[in-house]
């Protein structure tokens, strides 16, 4: 059995959008990422979940294993990857991101958050594969 089937997944998402949503709403846009990042890690492990911050993920290509420098921003409950970005506009790369990402982890969801918008709702993505 998968793990994700014994972990409320929509409950880790309702935290983790509340998490960032309480920290734009504290410190609202304008900051770099590493800033935003720190906070909504901060602001998760409050909650009781745990998160690891730039997680290392390898690509794999056939019988080769790559350390290609990419990075998860943060992965919650070793479940679900958040993208944080600061940006003045989302481009569709950063959706190809994270959907590159879920599929090199594997996991089952991700969000992309992007703190550099005056309402934050404008500023969320949830993926799934």
């Amino acid at each position: 059995m998968d793990v994700a089937e014994f972990v409320d997944i929509d409950l880790i998402g309702k935290q983790i959008v509340d998490s960032a949503f309480q920290v734009h709403k504290a410190l609202g846009p304008g900051l770099i990422e590493s800033v935003y990042e720190a906070c909504v890690t901060h602001e998760l492990t409050k909650r009781g979940l745990h998160v690891r911050r730039q997680v290392a993920l390898p690509t794999r290509y056939d019988s080769l294993v790559l350390e290609s420098g990419l990075r998860l921003d943060l992965l919650v409950e070793d479940l679900v990857i958040v993208e944080l970005k600061a940006v003045e506009k989302m481009i569709p790369l950063f959706e190809a991101q994270l959907l590159s990402y879920l599929k090199l982890a594997p996991r089952p969801w991700g969000y992309l958050i992007n703190f550099h918008t005056p309402l934050f709702k404008d500023g969320i993505k949830r993926m799934r594969l």
